[in-house]
């Protein structure tokens, strides 16, 4: 009998579909914060990963929490962004005239960012995501220099902060939206990474910081502790978030460009927004290390081409990462 070319054939035996056993004796722990309520997590940070756009660059905070052994998940999620800047370009010539830049935000996870995979048109929350981060970048761009031309900013989130520990609910996140907190402090934070490397005339650096009000309990889940203030909170690492504030920071000139505050906060506002410009000074650190090091090697390598060689110890870029 000849083959149907048309079409896939069946094997010629039989199959077994395969079957996933839990591993035995793995008790499935909650992760627990370990930095002090004042300290941020450890972040990556570099620049001109896209040699194709205008600026680019790249932001991970690594998970804290070690793999437990006999499990193929870690316990809690990372933070993975990566940001290109396309222009300033002019715009078509059928566009009406704008004395300003025209600034586009896009902000895109992938589709196998979360737990839940996400589809590949964009829902309400990455479109909330873009609007929040389009308003603290024009707080920040000079858009005066730049008439009748446009900016992309697009955003793609490799891997976003979950809502809660994945072992709760049976294996389900807790909900609420606390992890998109994170995430948008990290795209304010990157996408400024970005428009520095591209050279757009900005006011100053905007950095991206968040405060969280949490309430631990004990292992029970019943017990309540009491609320205390931390600083970048990971949802994996609390049983409850009340509240939550992330801003966007200009140091230099103490202004706020964004700030988005969520949840039951009571009468502790203002010490919850000062919590998140407090994270967001600490993140400035490395967004200030980052960018130097990305000039100098930019000015080095400018001085070794107009001498007609290059040396040894310029052209390596360092990772900046920030200390706990």
């Amino acid at each position: 009998m000849q083959a149907d070319r048309r079409r896939i054939n069946a094997p010629p035996g039989g199959t077994a579909p395969p079957v996933f056993a839990s591993p035995k004796n793995t008790t499935l722990k909650r992760p627990t914060r370990t930095r002090k309520p004042d300290e941020h997590r450890k972040l990556f940070l570099r620049t001109g990963v896209v040699p194709s756009a205008s600026g680019s660059a790249y932001y991970e905070i690594p998970p804290q929490t070690p793999q437990q052994q006999g499990l193929l998940v870690p316990a809690s999620s990372s933070l993975k962004i990566t940001c290109s800047v396309h222009g300033p370009r002019p715009l078509p010539r059928n566009a009406a005239f704008s004395p300003n830049l025209l600034l586009t935000t896009h902000v895109k996870f992938a589709p196998f960012a979360t737990r839940s995979r996400r589809g590949y048109v964009r829902d309400a929350g990455e479109r909330d995501l873009g609007m929040h981060l389009d308003t603290a970048l024009r707080g920040v761009i000079i858009g005066e220099r730049w008439p009748k031309s446009g900016c992309e900013v697009v955003i793609t989130v490799l891997e976003g902060e979950e809502d809660g520990w994945w072992g709760d609910a049976g294996g389900k996140d807790g909900g609420g939206g606390w992890g998109m907190m994170s995430v948008l402090a990290g795209c304010i934070t990157v996408a400024s990474a970005a428009l520095v490397d591209a050279g757009i005339d900005c006011v100053d650096m905007v950095s991206g910081g968040v405060a969280a009000l949490v309430c631990d309990g004990q292992d029970d889940g019943k017990t309540d502790r009491g609320a205390r203030m931390v600083l970048d909170p990971s949802p994996a690492e609390h049983r409850e978030i009340r509240a939550a504030c992330v801003v966007g920071y200009l140091q230099s000139r103490d202004e706020v460009t964004e700030m988005w505050m969520k949840g039951d906060v009571g009468t502790q506002v203002e010490a919850l927004l000062d919590e998140a410009v407090r994270a967001a000074s600490l993140t400035r650190s490395v967004l200030a290390e980052a960018l130097r090091e990305a000039v100098e090697l930019k000015m080095g390598a400018g001085l070794d081409d107009a001498n007609g060689g290059l040396k040894e110890d310029k052209g390596k870029k360092k990772d900046v990462v920030m200390s706990g």
